[in-house]
């Protein structure tokens, strides 16, 4: 079995070993050079030079060797002191913190390491700090999308509780306004439950033979009416041949449901909205578009983020506004789907374009 990793030299053993031969070495060398000096001097005859020389030729020989290995050993100590203090560093938490080291042995690999470790760690908490902070801004979202119908079927339920209106005309109106802001309230619970269940793990698709074009077909004709009161007319062209797919037709219907509600909201009044189908060899791409007002790229970019709403003067004030899920839920089914969605946005133009493979798994 052939090994997967090179074993690791091991430079900085040899690098000191080097440097302990070396310093012995020298060591040995002056050693000798002051023996063979002392020895031919005049002096040697004296007999308290021949006495005491022997007590100081070895602590000479030890002090020559540990100031050349110190010298020698010294950007190894300086390394190992910069690799302490970066760890010190970085456990008192500036993971922005990098050790700098410019070296090919064990302690080049180390900083290396730990330098990969810190920016491993720092992307993590990045990570959930903005998962964090997404959670605070969904709770935020979902307070304020609930609040606002809840707060309005309160105030008509005091009104109808107190026998606040003048004439049966105003009380059928708080009723229909009370009915209204019920619905509104379910739908975007509906939607939260939705999209909850979409970013599940455990997520799962019912997967079943369906006629695409027989499906958007009769999405378009539920759809019509709505379009006509708010002044949009349809254009389709989705062809007669069936397009069989094995898909969940209740998600698909539900993704391209928003898609088409978003186009009539934000829909220059009159106006048209054109669907499309065409099929390519091994997908199919379903368009939506419409012409509305011009979005800046930062608007574009987060279309398709939870809880995000393009500015409400953009918006129909006949429809109510949304959760700012619809998009993102869109966006999940299809995915789920193992296809893209996408919005081509040029000036006023708007086209979402869902594509799907047609053999998908079931």
């Amino acid at each position: 079995m052939k090994r997967l990793f090179k074993k690791p030299r091991k430079r900085i053993q040899i690098n000191i070993l080097l440097r302990v031969v070396l310093s012995a070495t020298l060591a040995a060398g002056l050693n000798n050079l002051l023996i063979f000096f002392i020895t031919n001097m005049n002096g040697w005859e004296n007999e308290w030079i021949r006495t005491l020389f022997p007590y100081f030729i070895t602590p000479f020989f030890v002090l020559i060797f540990i100031l050349t290995f110190l010298l020698s050993t010294r950007r190894i100590v300086k390394d190992l002191m910069s690799l302490e203090r970066g760890l010190q560093t970085i456990s008192e938490g500036n993971l922005s913190y990098r050790v700098s080291m410019n070296r090919q042995d064990e302690l080049g690999r180390v900083a290396h390491n730990i330098n990969q470790m810190t920016e491993r760690l720092q992307k993590q908490m990045l990570k959930e700090r903005e998962i964090e902070n997404s959670k605070m801004e969904m709770i935020t979202g979902i307070s304020h999308d609930l609040r606002t119908p809840l707060t309005s079927i309160i105030g008509y339920i005091e009104l109808l509780r107190t026998n606040t209106f003048q004439n049966q005309e105003e009380y059928n109106r708080f009723v229909n306004n009370t009915h209204n802001k019920a619905i509104h309230l379910k739908k975007l619970l509906d939607d939260l439950f939705e999209y909850t269940k979409l970013n599940s793990v455990d997520a799962t698709l019912d997967y079943k033979q369906v006629d695409l074009c027989q499906l958007v077909d009769q999405l378009l004709f539920d759809f019509e009416p709505i379009a006509q009161e708010n002044h949009i007319q349809l254009h389709k062209d989705i062809g007669d041949s069936p397009i069989i797919m094995s898909i969940d037709s209740n998600k698909i219907a539900r993704a391209i449901d928003n898609l088409l509600m978003n186009a009539l909201k934000y829909s220059f009044k009159p106006g048209m909205i054109y669907v499309r189908i065409k099929k390519e060899l091994t997908t199919i791409t379903l368009e939506i578009e419409n012409n509305g007002t011009h979005l800046t790229r930062e608007q574009e970019n987060k279309l398709f983020d939870r809880f995000y709403k393009v500015d409400h003067s953009r918006s129909s004030e006949g429809i109510q506004s949304g959760s700012g899920l619809g998009l993102s839920i869109s966006k999940n089914i299809v995915e789920l789907h193992r296809g893209t969605i996408v919005l081509d946005h040029v000036d006023t133009r708007f086209t979402f374009k869902i594509t799907l493979p047609i053999n998908n798994p079931s």
